[in-house]
């Protein structure tokens, strides 16, 4: 369904009903809300937990911004490597206003946020600027922004910056999956065939790629969350992959060292992914952080 969050259309699921504690789902770079796979939603819902995923704005059915342009990405990168400011169409505070936006039209006054990647860094946001909506926080596979953090591998770079062979569907799915080969979770490899099926229905589900630029551009934008996250009070865990090839480890091990009274976990044999075996380590960390910090609040 389709509510109006921060003035914005924004494509919003909703399971496990009203009465239970929520828990807010915030995903990553140009990744829809079904990149959050719906067995890892059951398990937080047979925890005992309201679940709510959303399109995050540009992406999926949520509200696009091709008013704005692209810009260029080249020279963004290298203003940014300049220490110079990147420019963009909008910024992951403003995703944060959207996330908050989604709260607000569901009627919900606090949830335990979780976010992926990017929406790791939106989620920050969300628990250093509104910290009254927020029951806990959860960072997965994130980082602070800081300048000095490693970055990718040098493969999955040279990746990132190639081009698809060609427009068709297979093509594009072929090269999305040789990306995800760079950095699944070791441990836990999924076969073509697992991943063109989820590749394809996002695909048609919706393909944005001018989306997934603007919200490239915005996190290269975000150049103060370091200096907000020691204002964050919410009970935070950070957990990372310890075999993560495009946000490394270091970068998860900052964010908590960042944030006041942060606990971190490494998670041996994971990427930058979500296979079913790493889900349910994550829904088992999760479930029980976020019903300790519901006991911890109450009167």
């Amino acid at each position: 369904m389709k509510v109006t969050a921060n003035g914005l259309q924004i494509e919003v699921d909703d399971t496990g009903g009203e009465g239970r504690p929520v828990v807010l789902l915030i995903m990553g770079l140009g990744m829809q809300l079904v990149a959050w796979p719906n067995g890892f939603v059951r398990q937080l819902v047979d925890a005992g937990f309201r679940v709510v995923r959303h399109d995050n704005r540009d992406i999926g059915l949520s509200q696009g911004f091709d008013h704005a342009g692209t810009g260029n990405i080249v020279w963004e990168t290298v203003r940014h490597r300049l220490g110079l400011k990147v420019r963009s169409a909008y910024t992951l505070q403003d995703m944060t206003q959207d996330s908050i936006g989604v709260l607000d039209a569901l009627g919900i006054a606090r949830a335990h946020i979780v976010g992926a990647s990017m929406g790791g860094m939106i989620a920050q946001r969300l628990a250093a600027s509104a910290p009254q909506r927020v029951a806990s926080l959860v960072s997965i596979m994130s980082s602070s922004g800081a300048r000095g953090l490693p970055g990718p591998r040098r493969e999955v770079t040279a990746m990132l910056m190639r081009r698809p062979l060609g427009r068709s569907e297979a093509e594009l799915v072929a090269h999305s999956i040789r990306l995800l080969r760079l950095i699944q979770s070791p441990a836990y490899p999924q076969t073509d065939e697992e991943l063109a099926e989820r590749l394809t229905f996002s695909m048609r589900r919706s393909y944005r790629p001018a989306g997934l630029m603007r919200q490239m551009l915005a996190i290269g934008a975000d150049d103060d969350r370091p200096q907000i996250l020691p204002r964050i009070q919410s009970p935070t865990l950070v957990l990372h992959g310890e075999a993560d090839a495009l946000v490394p480890i270091a970068c998860g091990k900052d964010s908590a060292e960042r944030i006041p009274g942060a606990t971190f976990i490494g998670i041996p044999g994971m990427g930058h992914d979500l296979p079913p075996q790493v889900c349910t380590i994550l829904a088992n960390h999760i479930a029980p952080f976020a019903h300790a910090a519901d006991a911890k609040d109450k009167p």
